[in-house]
């Protein structure tokens, strides 16, 4: 009996443990996907930005080539980025290419791991171990804090650090006479999508550390 009920309970930890995992991607495709599709920043950003300083046209027109520019990135039927405004030269269309497949593979990451997340996060609660999710939170939670620190040392670095990460070439960095969209997508826009992003991150490691001890504190 005893080596049946082991066995059971190291079933349920490998369980527990590949739940935890998929909550953390859950977590983290989520927190990506509310930030790339917050409009309401860049429309925030276009004044206190002053973008519109860079470009000859008013704040509804950028705002459709900002529209269209989204949509393309986010449709996986959209397979031409057209902007009626901002001419693209080869180099530029193709980073945004492969912008459009880091945010396709976010969005599967996040289809694919969202419902056994939720059926994950039921159980917890279910059996009472939402406790569990306290360790690996905190140690999630310290993430934003070490890469906001790197941000604040130097957002450049961080900026060319991330490049170098997810893209093996220098498409990213593009020319203003060529890809005039530069102008319009100033690096401080990319610093306050990472600040909202790694906000989202903390907000939702925290929701599970208070539910966790709450929890203990009933036990």
């Amino acid at each position: 009996m005893n080596g049946l009920f082991d066995m059971k309970e190291k079933s349920w930890i490998w369980r527990e443990r590949a739940g935890i995992v998929c909550l953390i991607l859950t977590i983290i495709s989520l927190s990506i996907t509310i930030t790339i599709n917050f409009r309401l920043l860049y429309v925030f950003d276009i004044d206190s930005l002053k973008i519109l300083d860079y470009v000859d046209m008013d704040k509804p027109t950028l705002l459709k080539n900002f529209d269209q520019l989204m949509a393309y990135l986010n449709n996986p039927f959209i397979h031409t980025l057209q902007l009626p405004d901002f001419p693209s030269s080869k180099s530029g269309a193709f980073h945004f290419y492969e912008v459009k497949r880091l945010f396709l593979l976010c969005y599967s990451v996040l289809l694919v791991t969202v419902i056994p997340s939720i059926f994950f996060v039921f159980r917890l609660v279910k059996v009472k171990r939402v406790w569990r999710l306290i360790r690996p939170f905190q140690w999630g939670i310290i993430i934003p804090v070490f890469f906001g620190v790197l941000m604040a040392i130097g957002f450049d670095q961080f900026f060319v650090a991330f490049h170098g990460v997810f893209f093996n070439n220098d498409d990213w960095l593009f020319d203003p006479a060529t890809d005039p969209i530069i102008n319009v997508l100033p690096e401080a826009f990319f610093m306050h999508s990472f600040i909202l992003f790694f906000v989202l991150l903390e907000l939702f490691f925290l929701i599970g550390i208070v539910a966790g001890k709450r929890e203990l504190k009933k036990i």
